[in-house]
């Protein structure tokens, strides 16, 4: 295990965690821009929260712990950024909708066009020619992993230099990542593409590369210094956020979980304080459904390790163990698992839009069908701080000093 570059546990996620706490503050905020080998100065932390097999409160309350909020503000921002994403699309679930028509049509375009075709495999098999970009690309595939500033210069470098459709790159990433989610990634591709801030592109320089990856990476040509924004339509209005939903009492109960909340503690305690004690469980498992094409198995074990240390850590309070179900099949098996039990009622973590939150509103119908209810229970950090992503980062980080305050992230003073 000790050679896994990320081994798919909470214990690893917290030893990561508290190596990483003496760079949060100054170091993070100075250095944290280099991608350089190892990545010595940042967290690495993202595989881990994306499961929430370490908690963003639990990362957070750790900082925050050692470090007054001015001095992490930088670490504190880049926490929240993910929690604005998931926020952001939460109350726009048709951005979502519309990056999966995006990417269908340009499927399609591959199997048509063989310049297109060509030029994009060359691109994911890191072939391209182009310093830096092809080594980002191999660097992904072989490890699950890239720094987020060359998520950056990768996405600008597809979308502008190889002028490849936006949504096969994010599509990519997606693939690969042990991270990938699809707020974050989604959305930050919308961004370098001067979609989701319109008119604002990101635009890679090789100066900037050259800088942060402390020469490593020269001679880049062909980047664009100012690029036109992809046409694309306005993001529509926010959506109110789901009305809490209560579960009953009374109910014969199993839980569900997914590979969005594997530390589930919070809701089996609430669940508890009713008196309600799942009779069994099971995993509806959605990384295949992340791409129309075959995720990474390096994403495929990361999350079935994952499962599986959330099983064990939690095993005397989930009840009979049920099974884990992922691909076509898995409404049904999970409608069988419910009858078989005789349950009333089924209690999942509500999952952020995406994959997972797809599967969960299909299997809520199937349930329905059959007279079992299905509630979906958000986390109160979601439930706090979601409501404060309703316009540009910029406004939801003048929030972030009360969040900190109201969910009690910080030492006293």
């Amino acid at each position: 295990m000790d050679s896994i570059p990320f081994p798919p546990t909470r214990a690893a996620g917290l030893e990561r965690l508290a190596a990483f706490l003496p760079r949060a503050g100054r170091d993070y905020a100075a250095l944290r821009n280099y991608d350089l080998p190892g990545h010595p100065h940042v967290s690495g932390l993202s595989p881990y929260v994306r499961h929430r097999l370490v908690t963003e409160d639990e990362v957070l309350a750790a900082v925050l712990g050692r470090y007054a909020l001015p001095t992490a503000e930088k670490f504190v921002q880049e926490v929240f950024w993910r929690t604005y994403w998931k926020g952001w699309l939460e109350m726009r679930p048709g951005v979502w909708a519309d990056y999966r028509r995006g990417l269908k049509g340009a499927l399609n375009r591959v199997q048509t066009e063989g310049g297109l075709r060509a030029d994009w495999e060359a691109a994911c098999r890191g072939e391209t020619g182009l310093a830096g970009f092809d080594g980002w690309a191999r660097e992904l595939v072989s490890t699950g992993y890239l720094h987020n500033h060359a998520r950056m210069w990768f996405a600008s470098i597809w979308v502008f230099t190889l002028r490849l459709p936006w949504e096969l790159g994010a599509d990519f990433l997606l693939r690969h990542l042990l991270d990938g989610d699809p707020a974050s990634n989604t959305l930050g591709w919308r961004w370098v593409a001067g979609i989701q801030t319109p008119g604002k592109t990101y635009a890679a320089t090789a100066a900037n590369i050259a800088k942060y990856t402390e020469g490593r990476v020269t001679g880049l040509t062909g980047l664009p210094g100012n690029p036109a924004a992809l046409p694309h339509a306005p993001a529509p209005p926010p959506m109110a956020l789901p009305v809490p939903e209560a579960w009953d009492p009374g109910a014969r109960t199993g839980l569900v979980l997914t590979e969005d909340d594997l530390s589930p503690a919070w809701l089996l305690d609430r669940l508890a304080g009713d008196g309600v004690v799942p009779v069994t469980s099971a995993v509806l498992l959605s990384d295949d459904a992340r791409s129309p094409l075959v995720a990474s198995s390096l994403v495929t074990a990361f999350t079935d390790g994952a499962v599986a240390d959330a099983l064990t850590r939690h095993a005397a309070r989930l009840g009979s163990p049920g099974v884990t179900h992922r691909g076509d099949g898995f409404a049904a098996g999970l409608v069988e698992w419910a009858q078989a039990a005789g349950l009333t009622q089924v209690v999942a973590p509500h999952a952020p839009a995406g994959p997972s939150a797809e599967r969960l509103g299909h299997l809520g119908h199937r349930l329905g069908q059959r007279g079992i209810r299905l509630v979906r229970v958000m986390r109160p950090f979601d439930r706090a701080a979601w409501p404060h992503a309703t316009h540009g980062f910029f406004r939801f980080k003048d929030a972030i000093p009360r969040l900190v305050r109201d969910l009690h992230l910080a030492r006293a003073a």
